[in-house]
């Protein structure tokens, strides 16, 4: 049977009538930006991810280079932030004129290493007499932004502890991990609540997603809130005074009122996707295919959390991966890679310096991870086929090399 990597035509038929009904309300009152359906959506994300302040935009790209221009980041600094992530991480690092400075990944969860980031501070870096943190190339370091990868938050108490004793805010890219919460202390945080601002993606693949671009920021500094406000509609205040340059980065109606009527339905969904991957790592442990096969880790499972990994993605390792997909391919099972090759080693960011083998964690999951299919609508029959495929490609006589059929 043919397994697709995602569907949305169940969420989309089970939504449908909801959904006519808010699109027929804008197009009758003609009302299509920052209007009341963008308003109501970002008082639910408040509510959601319990912080102060959340601000629509056009998309995720948009939210991190309106708070990387709010912040004043530009031409002579660097972010610190991970090679191993979509290009839109570090692209908007690059857009505003600083430099993305890449540190390597945890091999067990591909997100960004705290041992990683100190090392970066304290072997590449000096503080001057100022405060101001400056590395190697003589670029002031600003931020830090961790990716919280495939659904799975970064141990994010140890990188808040580098940022308040560096003096660095911590940026959080949430784009794939809406909900996901973490063991912060005491307490319970969600991926984007934790840093000096958060942000995420609601691309029509995400697990909460629009019928197009669009994307939030929460933070919990007033000032802050303000200029990210101004900045999405080209720093203006009063129409047509400009207290500074900003951009066009405002969500439409349209896309805030999708994403209001699925919200609700947000942690049920995890709760489908968290079922396949136990279904999936179960199945794997008891067919005895995890001495070839890697299967996600789950760091905060044993603290409790109900959200603990949300599973944008399901993304087994093995050094098979290439021959692997092939497999999966010929038996039509939709697989994908998420990443095929880290950003320091791409060709735009070849000034950069960077040389293969210097992030060799990052280069390893690049040639080892492959996404097999999950969603909340993903019936037993389907799953069963995803791994009765990868079952047959571990039992061929010798399981071929990567790249070969």
């Amino acid at each position: 049977m043919r397994v697709p990597l995602l569907d949305l035509s169940e969420q989309y038929r089970t939504l449908a009538a909801p959904l006519a009904a808010e699109f027929a309300e804008i197009l009758g009152t003609q009302k299509f930006i920052l209007g009341p359906k963008g308003a109501a959506f970002e008082a639910a994300i408040r509510t959601y991810c319990a912080t102060p302040h959340a601000i629509g935009v056009s998309s995720g790209t948009d939210a991190l280079l309106a708070i990387l221009m709010a912040l004043g980041i530009g031409p002579g600094d660097a972010v610190l932030t991970t090679a191993y992530t979509f290009f839109a991480t570090a692209g908007c690092v690059a857009r505003v004129g600083a430099a993305p400075a890449f540190v390597d990944i945890e091999s067990a969860t591909c997100n960004i290493s705290p041992a990683a980031i100190e090392n970066y501070l304290r072997q590449k870096c000096r503080v001057e007499s100022g405060g101001a943190v400056v590395n190697d190339r003589g670029q002031k370091v600003r931020a830090i932004v961790p990716v919280h990868l495939y659904g799975l938050c970064c141990e994010m108490e140890p990188i808040l502890a580098l940022g308040r004793e560096f003096g660095l805010p911590v940026i959080e890219d949430a784009a794939q991990a809406i909900g996901a919460e973490y063991p912060l202390g005491d307490s319970i945080a969600k991926a984007g609540a934790m840093g000096e601002a958060g942000y995420f993606s609601f691309y029509p693949t995400k697990n909460l997603g629009a019928a197009g671009d669009a994307g939030m920021i929460i933070c919990r500094d007033d000032a802050l809130a303000e200029k990210l406000r101004l900045c999405r509609q080209h720093g203006m205040e009063q129409r047509y005074f400009h207290r500074f340059v900003g951009g066009n980065f405002r969500l439409d109606e349209i896309q805030a009122a999708i994403l209001d009527v699925k919200l609700p339905h947000l942690d049920g969904w995890s709760a489908g996707r968290r079922s396949v991957a136990d279904f999936y790592t179960g199945e794997l442990q008891r067919r005895g295919l995890t001495t070839q096969v890697t299967v996600p880790a789950e760091p905060y499972r044993s603290r409790g959390l109900k959200n603990h990994h949300t599973y944008h993605q399901y993304v087994i390792r093995t050094p098979q991966r290439d021959a692997l997909r092939e497999h999966l391919t010929a038996r039509e099972i939709d697989s994908a890679i998420y990443y095929p090759l880290g950003l320091h080693q791409q060709e735009c960011f070849a000034d950069l310096g960077y040389s293969a083998g210097d992030l060799p964690e990052t280069e390893r999951g690049a040639r080892e991870t492959l996404a097999v299919p999950i969603y909340p609508e993903l019936t037993r029959d389907a799953q069963l086929a995803v791994l009765d495929a990868i079952e047959e490609f571990f039992e061929q006589p010798t399981p071929p090399r990567a790249g070969n059929s």
